[in-house]
């Protein structure tokens, strides 16, 4: 492992996690070093790797942090950080404005790279979408994302930055003209609106379509996830790209170069 970046794995219990922990075994430049977990893990690993709820020995014993764990743990995980600065891969969702800031914060003192999806194809989704947006004036914008049983937060993070790459692509504030429900007599569609619906059920991983509608025509911009893989994938991709960077904020478009 000397040669190799050292990653620790933050929320290792969770599905992601024990993807990321499964991944790691296959990549030539980084190495599992440490899981961060507040209780115990059901599943065995590798005995080099370091187990621990200490967030101080956690942070000491990696190069990198890959987290996908529950907004609270996360802020947990950044305030610790301000102490021992360590370049920061953060996949967790459902943040509020107070931590939000705090990500900003550790932005300058460490790399940050902050991304609601770290797929490849909804990277490129994303940039699709500010392009068809501000092409396609006048056509009502509706976004539907899909997701599993589980999922605790809603709209998916996903789903929130395609609208706002939707708002950007007509330079409008995404908070201003952000619908999430409707029910009712509520009166006809506003120009500007776009709207973000969540649906759960199963064992959707994941699927988001953003269609741009029009009297006689419509188009739907679709990307579809049929394995966790591909979310623990990217987010190794990040930590190998973002170990090499300077302390800041950055996006999965910056690593893909997008």
């Amino acid at each position: 492992m000397s040669d190799k970046i050292k990653v620790g794995v933050f929320g290792g219990s969770g599905r992601v996690g024990k993807l990321l922990i499964e991944d790691l075994h296959s990549q030539d430049n980084l190495a599992l070093s440490t899981i961060y977990v507040r209780n115990e893990l059901n599943f065995a690993v590798d005995p080099s790797v370091l187990i621990t709820a200490d967030l101080a020995i956690f942070l000491r014993a990696c190069d990198v942090v890959i987290d996908f764990s529950l907004p609270d743990a996360a802020t947990a995980l950044l305030e610790a950080s301000l102490k021992n600065p360590k370049p920061l891969v953060i996949g967790t969702t459902g943040f509020d404005d107070h931590q939000f800031n705090l990500l900003r914060t550790a932005s300058e003192s460490m790399p940050v790279l902050y991304a609601t999806n770290m797929s490849l194809g909804v990277a490129l989704l994303n940039k699709l979408v500010k392009q068809a947006s501000a092409t396609l004036d006048g056509f009502d914008i509706e976004i539907v994302e899909m997701h599993h049983r589980h999922k605790k937060d809603a709209p998916s993070g996903t789903a929130l930055t395609l609208a706002e790459s939707a708002a950007d692509g007509r330079g409008l504030d995404i908070n201003s003209v952000r619908v999430s429900g409707r029910d009712g007599n509520i009166g006809e569609r506003t120009s500007d609106e776009i709207s973000v619906m969540a649906l759960r059920g199963g064992d959707i991983v994941g699927r988001h379509t953003v269609g741009f509608y029009n009297d006689g025509e419509f188009i739907e911009l679709n990307h579809t996830a049929t394995s966790r893989n591909t979310f623990s994938k990217g987010a190794i991709r990040a930590a190998s790209w973002l170990v090499k960077q300077d302390s800041g904020m950055y996006s999965i478009a910056d690593c893909l170069e997008l």
